[in-house]
């Protein structure tokens, strides 16, 4: 049987309706859950920190036999591990799927692995084609996560290397790997590699700087991931003493400087190195402190913006965690920027990862409990009032919409209409005796509409715009 555990959480006034963040049980008994990925079909793939890669249908049932085990290859335990999954985008065809783990000398390696043959839920341990290392001076601070853009090539998130506050001030520095996002093509070669530089690259072709760098000025990106709807990059930086960032970008936004060691979040940190002008750097959208809202907190777990169907109210939120204080954290975009909102804690998770489903669903999971959540929200009829039933037609529509209810009952109060960016593009309060509702001035694509009855219970229904 599913469990649902649910946080009562606001946003901000400018939403119209309140929020309330839940998570459901999905799968249990995962050894150190690292990361979460899918192939475009209907299974998830749960990354264990040792080395292990189990596969998840879409009830929750675990496979028997893992998907992959690279155990005697992967040093494990505190930041080393198996740290990333991404498959290619023509896996169905070609069955390669790519890993970010931490080898035996404690160095990070970014490797190529193939589907067996003769099991489209088994890999091929022995199929393995390294790409690249990248050395790492300390035991700490390896990034780990890799994704495929939007662009077809794949992004590597590297760490500054350890320690603490960069002393070897490797952020900044062009000509490391360490403390950057790289991007590379794999399904071409250049000299001597396994991959190739796609011509794009800020620094393609130069002398003076590695031309696998996409951007620069990290410190530890745990987790960043593509938004499915826009294409923009969005990288949940760890912070070192105060601040734990966000960040978003153009997916071509290319030598993007994120500031670290320079500055933490928005905050001076050490300029004594090399500290380019403030102008040049790109900050973030939105930041955390350790000690914001009442719980201790330390590092952040970079998520999703949900684009799926079946929360609609959640569709444009930007979900991250806390791995100390437990919470689940949500950015909501406003006309005056981001809002940024926490759940209570789920205590015992220790949040280290999230991940989209095939269709755009949003799971979570932590080393503390070993278990893989769904996000859920848990508004409608969350406080045991009758929750009713509103139908859109024609849907698509063109210039009119036409509104029924489930009985004569659940009379509407107010609505609301949201674009995909979670923005409110028609409000209505006087719905008295309404039936149709012209939405003329939309332009084409997806809406949400939320209805309010007399009892103050939400309806949320989505609807199309030819």
């Amino acid at each position: 049987m599913k469990k649902f555990f649910t946080i009562i959480s606001f946003l901000s006034v400018a939403t119209l309706f309140s929020q309330s963040i839940g998570i459901e049980t999905f799968a249990t008994g995962f050894n150190n859950p690292v990361a979460i990925a899918n192939a475009g079909d209907g299974n998830l793939f749960i990354v264990e920190r040792r080395g292990v890669i189990q596969i998840v249908d879409e009830n929750g049932d675990r496979n028997d036999t893992p998907f992959l085990n690279i155990d005697p290859l992967v040093a494990s335990g505190g930041e080393y591990g198996l740290l990333g999954l991404a498959f290619h985008p023509n896996y169905a065809e070609n069955g390669y799927f790519y890993v970010n783990y931490s080898n035996n000398q404690g160095n990070n390696v970014i490797s190529r692995f193939t589907r067996s043959t003769t099991d489209d839920e088994i890999a091929d341990p022995d199929s393995e084609l390294h790409l690249l290392t990248i050395e790492q001076p300390y035991n700490n601070h390896n990034g780990g996560d890799i994704a495929f853009g939007p662009d077809g090539y794949l992004y590597i998130a590297s760490g500054d290397g350890g320690s603490g506050g960069d002393p070897g001030d490797r952020a900044q520095s062009l000509t490391t790997p360490l403390g950057k996002m790289l991007r590379i093509d794999v399904d071409n070669t250049d000299i001597g590699m396994n991959y190739a530089i796609p011509e794009t690259n800020p620094f393609y072709g130069s002398t003076q700087a590695l031309p696998e760098i996409w951007a620069y000025g990290l410190r530890n990106p745990w987790r960043f991931s593509f938004d499915r709807a826009t294409g923009y990059l969005w990288i949940a930086d760890v912070g070192q003493n105060v601040n734990e960032e966000i960040n978003m970008v153009a997916s071509t936004a290319a030598g993007v400087n994120y500031g670290w060691r320079c500055y933490e979040g928005n905050s001076p940190y050490d300029q004594t190195g090399n500290c380019p002008d403030q102008e040049t750097m790109t900050f973030p959208i939105a930041q955390y402190t350790h000690n914001n809202s009442g719980l201790y907190k330390c590092s952040i777990t970079g998520g999703f913006r949900y684009r799926g169907s079946l929360q609609s109210t959640l569709v444009g939120l930007y979900f991250f965690a806390d791995y100390c204080s437990n919470e689940i954290g949500y950015l909501q975009e406003t006309d005056s920027g981001w809002d940024m909102n926490f759940t209570s804690a789920f205590n015992g998770n220790n949040w280290t990862t999230f991940g989209e489903d095939a269709n755009g669903e949003l799971f979570i999971a932590g080393v503390g409990s070993g278990t893989v959540y769904r996000i859920i929200d848990t508004t409608l009829g969350v406080d045991g009032r009758t929750a009713f039933n509103v139908s859109i037609h024609p849907n698509p529509a063109e210039n009119i919409i036409h509104l029924t209810t489930s009985s004569t009952m659940s009379k509407i109060e107010s609505i609301s209409i949201f674009d995909l960016q979670g923005q409110m593009v028609i409000e209505l309060t006087d719905t008295s005796g309404i039936n149709n509702i012209n939405v003329a001035q939309l332009s084409s694509g997806m809406y949400f509409l939320n209805a309010v009855n007399a009892e103050g219970v939400s309806a949320m229904k989505k609807f199309v715009i030819n």
